[in-house]
C-alpha cells in the first residue's frame, strides 16, 4: 500500500446528526474552508492485519475498513458525553482525514491493545481508533508502514445485491489498496450522514452490510448525476485533487 493519507471536504456533507448519534460537522454557512483548514487537525486510524501468509483479499478489505467507520461513528463513546466524541467532534469540524497503516504480528498486537474497536470480514481483520492531532500518533501506530504489499481479489467479487448499500468506486482512478480503503471509508461515512436516526439504526441493527464494487463507465456517468453522496478527495496524495473517488448508494437515499 503507497501512503493513504485522504481527506474529504465536510462541506461536501450536508444534512443535521440525529439525536445521540455523531453526525456530520456543524452547517453553519459562515464557516468557510479556509476556518476547516485553520482548526486543529485530526485523523482517523486504521490499521489492516497483514501478515505476509495470508493478507486479505482487497475488496474484503475496503468492505471492512468501511464498516469500521461506520462502527465507530455508531459507537456511544463517540457521542454525547462519551469519552471519545469530543476528538470525534474536533475531526469533523476540520477536514475529514484518514490513515490506513498495516500491521503483522508483534505490531498487531500492540496495536489491538490500544482503545479502539477491531471488525472482522470474511478474510481481513481492521481496527479503528477515536481521531488523534494530525501531528499526536500513539507510538504504537506512528511507526507503523503505510506503504506495503499489495492486496489483490483471489477472484472477482460477485455483482452486489442491488437492494442492498454499495459504494461505488470510480473507474477512471487507480488507487492502491490503503487509498481505496480510506476511501471506502469516506463513502461509509456520507451515507451515515445522510441517514436518518432511524435509518441508521436499522443499519446498525443489521450489522452494517455493504458492498464495495468498481461501477463500469456508463453506470458511473449515471451515478455522480444522480444526488446520491460523492467523495471529492483532496488531493493530497496519488489522486488529482478533486477526483470523484466514490459514490455512496445506500438504498434509503435513492
Amino acid at each position: 500500500m503507497s501512503n493513504t493519507e485522504t481527506t474529504v471536504s465536510s462541506t461536501d456533507t450536508p444534512g443535521t446528526p440525529a439525536a445521540a448519534d455523531s453526525g456530520p460537522p456543524s452547517a453553519d454557512p459562515r464557516r468557510t474552508e479556509t476556518d476547516r483548514d485553520a482548526a486543529p487537525q485530526f485523523v482517523l486510524p486504521l490499521v489492516v492485519h497483514l501478515e505476509k501468509t495470508a493478507p486479505p483479499a482487497r475488496t474484503d478489505a475496503l468492505e471492512t475498513a468501511a464498516r469500521a467507520v461506520l462502527v465507530l461513528l455508531s459507537d456511544e463513546r463517540a457521542h454525547g458525553e462519551g469519552e471519545w466524541a469530543a476528538a470525534v467532534r474536533d475531526w469533523q469540524d476540520a477536514r475529514i482525514r484518514k490513515v490506513v497503516r498495516r500491521a503483522r504480528g508483534s505490531e498487531w498486537r500492540r496495536a489491538a491493545a490500544l482503545p479502539g474497536i477491531t471488525v472482522d470480514g470474511g478474510s481481513a481483520e481492521v481496527r479503528v481508533f477515536p481521531p488523534v492531532p494530525l501531528d499526536g500518533w500513539p507510538k504504537e501506530l506512528a511507526k507503523l508502514q503505510v506503504s506495503g504489499t499489495e492486496l489483490d481479489d483471489p477472484e472477482p467479487p460477485a455483482a452486489p445485491d442491488p437492494a442492498g448499500p454499495v459504494l461505488w468506486l470510480s473507474p477512471d482512478l487507480e488507487m492502491s489498496a490503503g487509498k481505496a480503503m480510506a476511501q471506502a471509508g469516506h463513502g461509509a461515512q456520507l451515507a451515515w450522514w445522510e441517514l436518518s436516526g432511524a435509518e441508521r439504526a436499522a443499519w446498525r441493527a443489521a450489522g452494517f452490510p455493504l458492498a464495495v464494487r468498481t461501477a463500469d463507465a456508463d453506470h458511473w456517468a449515471e451515478l455522480t448525476r444522480s444526488g446520491l453522496p460523492v467523495v471529492r478527495d483532496a488531493g493530497y496524495t496519488e489522486i488529482a485533487p478533486g477526483s470523484c473517488t466514490v459514490v455512496a448508494d445506500h438504498p434509503a437515499l435513492r
